[in-house]
């Protein structure tokens, strides 16, 4: 029988993909904002495709804003972490 693989929802685009595909940004009880690489931290999860033109895309539209009901200055140092790591996965591992 095959593994059923998790499947996630994109906030950015609303498609679903594999949730090893996804980043996971975590809104916690006290309103902070961080993105969580190991997806294990508590708070509210909501995920973000692995992908650089999606993401710049959603920055100019201010997609997370309007999504997580935040203002655009608390989210910087979330686009940003988010392109870090997209970047870092595109480095082949050897």
């Amino acid at each position: 029988m095959a593994k059923k693989i998790p499947l996630r929802k994109c906030i950015l685009t609303n498609e679903m993909h594999p949730k090893k595909d996804l980043i996971r940004i975590v809104v916690t009880k006290e309103g902070e904002i961080f993105v969580d690489p190991t997806g294990k931290k508590n708070g509210r999860g909501s995920y973000v495709v692995k992908d650089l033109q999606k993401v710049e895309n959603a920055r100019n539209k201010k997609v997370l804003e309007k999504k997580l009901g935040r203002d655009p200055e608390s989210l910087v140092s979330v686009y940003d972490e988010i392109i870090r790591l997209i970047y870092r996965e595109d480095i082949p591992k050897r």
